[in-house]
């Protein structure tokens, strides 16, 4: 059910009340308080229903459906950034990811990855190589394409760049932020003399480093056919 304007009102503030209390009471702890209780056991209800589900595609369509009866918690903790570990908001914030919602997935990332946020149990990587993966696979795919592309694929660079991560995420990362300069995706090639000079110049290092973290990332020929534009334009 979704929620009314006053219930959502309701929720923003609970979760920026609760949140400053816990910025003196329970700093760098579990999140506690009625708002994060009522979210978790929402949380558990949309987990079941999921589990229900067979198809992965009918699983995106719900959780688009389901993740703005989140919204005004997690715009509440937001403002407030009380930085204790929340259940809620890391599965919110992958579920975005899955959805689609890239930019809300990576302002929801920007506090969660400074606050030192874990992902819940049931997710095998850290929050920083989740979003490296799949923000990589978003791109490379051709979900993300275009101005989209090179803005999300610099925003979890920056996010994620230091982080403790696989070389192969961080590697993969770098190949899709190379590509989406060049416009390039998995099903879609391009011709390296139709790109413009600028493009080639700053593909070419973002290729070169996902080469050096991953020597089979697959950019060796992209590295090779950049070199050789831009040796023929300083002839």
């Amino acid at each position: 059910m979704r929620q009314t304007p006053a219930q959502r009102h309701r929720m923003h503030s609970l979760a920026s009340q609760q949140a400053a209390q816990q910025e003196t009471d329970n700093a760098h702890g579990q999140t506690v308080g009625t708002a994060y209780e009522l979210q978790l056991a929402q949380l558990h209800q949309h987990r079941l229903r999921l589990k229900d589900m067979h198809s992965v595609e009918r699983k995106i369509e719900a959780k688009r459906a389901m993740l703005p009866e989140y919204d005004a918690y997690v715009d509440g903790v937001l403002l407030a950034r009380p930085g204790t570990q929340d259940d809620v908001l890391a599965t919110v914030l992958v579920w975005h990811i899955d959805a689609g919602n890239y930019a809300r997935a990576l302002e929801v990332a920007e506090y969660a990855l400074a606050s030192g946020i874990k992902p819940p149990d049931q997710y095998n990587r850290n929050l920083p190589t989740i979003v490296q993966d799949e923000v990589a696979e978003a791109i490379l795919a051709g979900k993300l394409s275009g101005a989209d592309a090179l803005l999300v694929a610099a925003k979890a660079m920056a996010l994620t760049d230091q982080a403790d991560t696989p070389d192969q995420a961080k590697s993969k990362l770098y190949k899709a932020a190379g590509w989406a300069v060049l416009g390039k995706t998995g099903s879609h090639d391009v011709d390296m003399a139709t790109r413009t000079l600028k493009a080639c110049k700053e593909a070419l290092p973002l290729l070169q480093r996902a080469m050096e973290l991953d020597t089979r990332a697959g950019v060796k020929k992209d590295i090779e056919r950049l070199e050789r534009r831009l040796a023929a334009k300083t002839k």
